[in-house]
């Protein structure tokens, strides 16, 4: 059910308003939209943050770590006040002082197989923001099995990447990608192990909180199918191609969906 502008609304979003392709009904559809925000660090500090600010209606942040002082050279969500205090309360906090018409959901939780389908079907769309292979493949499958979009991205070092994935029209999924496999993701660095630029997270954040409200009111072209690369050193973008895997694992003929 749509719900109307008010006039505080109005001048709040008169930015976007003003934007020929948005308008006021995009910045409707931006109010009626819900998006579940995976990772309330690095990645998923911008994302919240800039939608809170355009009003996505309902936004849900998971995570179920605390703030920790090494976290705010990027995580830009928490200030220094919050150290020790749990992600999703700081977040919470900072979302609903910035916009205080917005509804936030927070899970004070680390993703499982048990909870993770429940959690994503409360939402239009899921933005990934974590740090570890396996909540992005359990989050992966479960946008899958519902048919809801997901925009991945990752930064670590001078660089990042980030793309939508929608197999429910016929993309790839993050697992055609990057196809799951057996072994100890230990071995993988992450941030904590190769550090990163803190501005990074905060491009790609801010790339995901993009590509978020295009999905949610249908401007522009989908990065479905396409992957961004970001080298910062040498300040230059890159794009693959990408297809779907008739034999990925999760949204292939023998996948979650078949």
């Amino acid at each position: 059910m749509s719900i109307d502008l008010t006039e505080s609304e109005i001048h709040r979003y008169s930015r976007h308003i003003l934007l020929a392709e948005l308008g006021g009904t995009g910045q409707m559809a931006i109010k009626n939209a819900s998006v579940l925000v995976v990772g309330a660090g690095g990645l998923g500090s911008p994302v919240a943050l800039y939608l809170a600010a355009a009003g996505v209606g309902r936004i849900g942040l998971v995570d179920n770590d605390v703030v920790e002082l090494s976290n705010l050279q990027r995580q830009i969500l928490h200030v220094t006040g919050a150290v020790g205090h749990k992600k999703v309360d700081s977040a919470r906090e900072r979302l609903r002082a910035l916009n205080p018409e917005i509804v936030v959901e927070t899970w004070d939780m680390r993703l499982d197989a048990a909870g993770v389908a429940d959690l994503v079907s409360r939402y239009d769309l899921v933005c990934d923001g974590c740090d570890n292979f396996e909540t992005r493949y359990l989050v992966n499958e479960a946008c899958v099995r519902q048919g809801k979009t997901l925009i991945s991205a990752a930064a670590q070092r001078f660089g990042g990447q980030l793309s939508t994935f929608r197999p429910q029209l016929g993309g790839p999924c993050y697992a055609c990608l990057y196809p799951p496999h057996e072994g100890d993701d230990s071995a993988i660095p992450t941030c904590g192990d190769a550090g990163v630029l803190g501005a990074i997270t905060g491009v790609m954040g801010t790339l995901q909180a993009t590509e978020a409200l295009k999905e949610v009111t249908g401007i522009g072209t989908s990065m479905d199918g396409r992957l961004l690369m970001w080298d910062a050193l040498s300040m230059r973008f890159s794009e693959l191609k990408l297809a779907a895997d008739p034999a990925c694992p999760v949204c292939g003929a023998a996948g979650v969906r078949a």
